[in-house]
C-alpha cells in the first residue's frame, strides 16, 4: 500500500523546505528539526499533576524524569524510552504524546530522558533506562498511590531500551513487568536486510540515517552485536512479559520488528503484533499531525486496557 496522503503531504513540505538530510546534519542540528517537529503536536490533554523529577544513574548523574498522572487513581505507570535513534529527541518533543497515553490508558506516564550519543555513548542509555525503571519501581506508591502494574514502552531506540529493560529485570527478578509495548523498535543491527534495501521505505528514517545513528551510538561495530545493543542477538526470550510491537508498513525497521516479534513468540511469550499499512517511521509520535498516529495510539490503549484488566494490581 502506498503512503497515506498525509504523510505524502508531510514528506512533500519538509523537502521543500530546503533542509539537509539527516544524516548530513550534526547531532545539533538534527536535534533542532526534531524540536521544531514537536511544535506542531499541540498541548496535549490536562493532568490531574505533572511534575518533573529525577532518578539517580549508577554513577549519580541525575536523569530527568517527566511524570504525568491522569487522575486521582492511576490504573498503572508506564514508562516510556522516546525514540530518536539514541541521538535526537527531548522531553519536551514527547509530552503530548504521554498525556494523551495516560488520559487514554489510565497510567500515570513516566517519559524518561536518558543520556544520549555522541556525548554519551552505548551503554550509557542503557544504564540510565535501567536504573530509571528501577527507581521508578521503588517510587511506584508516590507516583500512583499504590503497587500498581508496571509497564514498559517506547519508540525505535526507546523500543530498544524498553526491550532491553525488560530483558534486565526477568534476569535480575525484578522489577515485575505486566507488559512491553514496542513500537518500530530497533532490534538488530543488520542494515542490509530487505526492508533496509527496498527503496519505498526511505522515508522520514532511511538506511543512511540509520547508519549515522549507530555509528555515533556504537560506533565500534562489535559493540553492536552485543545483546544489550541488539536485543535479537538474546538467545533466550522465554519469560518475558507479554508484549505488543507496533510495526509500519514503509519503515527500515519493519523485517528486524516483525522477526523479535515472531522470536519471542515462539519463546512462548504472548505477543499481539500489527503492521500499520500505509504508515512510514514516526507516525505514532506525531499526535495531531498524523491520523495514522490517531490509529496507533488506539491499538496501544487497548492492548493495555486488556492486560491491565486480566492482570490487575
Amino acid at each position: 500500500m502506498a503512503l497515506d496522503e498525509a504523510t505524502t503531504a508531510l514528506l512533500t513540505q519538509m523537502a521543500e523546505s530546503g533542509a539537509k538530510p539527516l544524516h548530513e546534519m550534526t547531532p545539533e542540528e538534527a536535534r533542532g528539526l526534531t524540536a521544531a517537529l514537536g511544535e506542531m503536536y499541540g498541548p496535549g490533554p490536562e493532568m490531574h499533576r505533572a511534575e518533573m523529577t529525577s532518578a539517580p544513574a549508577d554513577d549519580g548523574y541525575a536523569i530527568p524524569l517527566h511524570v504525568l498522572v491522569p487522575d486521582e487513581d492511576p490504573r498503572g505507570v508506564l514508562v516510556y524510552y522516546h525514540g530518536g535513534g539514541w541521538v535526537i529527541g527531548a522531553l519536551p518533543e514527547f509530552e503530548t504524546l504521554g498525556r494523551t497515553l495516560a488520559q487514554r490508558t489510565g497510567c500515570a506516564v513516566v517519559l524518561v530522558d536518558y543520556r544520549m550519543a555522541p556525548e554519551n555513548p552505548y551503554p550509557a542509555a542503557v544504564n540510565d533506562s535501567w536504573a530509571a525503571l528501577r527507581w521508578i519501581d521503588g517510587h511506584l506508591t508516590e507516583i500512583a498511590g499504590a503497587r500498581v502494574p508496571l509497564v514498559v514502552a517506547g519508540d525505535s531506540a526507546g523500543g530498544n531500551l524498553a526491550a532491553i529493560v525488560a530483558h534486565k529485570a526477568r534476569d535480575a527478578g525484578g522489577p515485575a513487568i505486566a507488559m512491553q509495548v514496542l513500537v518500530y523498535p530497533v532490534t538488530d543491527c543488520d542494515l542490509d536486510n530487505e526492508t533496509y534495501r527496498d527503496p519505498e521505505n526511505q522515508t522520514l528514517l532511511t538506511r543512511e540515517s540509520m547508519v549515522w545513528f549507530w555509528d555515533l551510538y556504537a560506533p565500534e561495530h562489535e559493540m553492536r552485536q552485543h545483546p544489550e545493543a541488539s536485543p535479537s542477538k538474546l538467545e533466550d526470550h522465554s519469560g518475558l512479559p507479554p508484549a505488543v510491537v507496533l510495526l509500519a508498513e514503509h519503515d527500515v525497521l519493519r523485517q528486524e520488528g516483525q522477526e523479535y516479534a515472531e522470536a519471542l513468540e515462539r519463546a512462548g511469550v504472548p505477543v499481539q503484533s500489527r503492521v500499520f499499512a500505509g504508515q512510514m517511521h514516526g507516525f505514532f509520535t506525531m499526535v495531531n499531525v498524523l491520523p495514522g498516529s490517531e490509529a496507533g495510539i488506539a491499538y496501544v490503549v487497548e492492548a493495555v486496557d486488556r492486560q491491565l484488566t486480566a492482570q490487575p494490581a
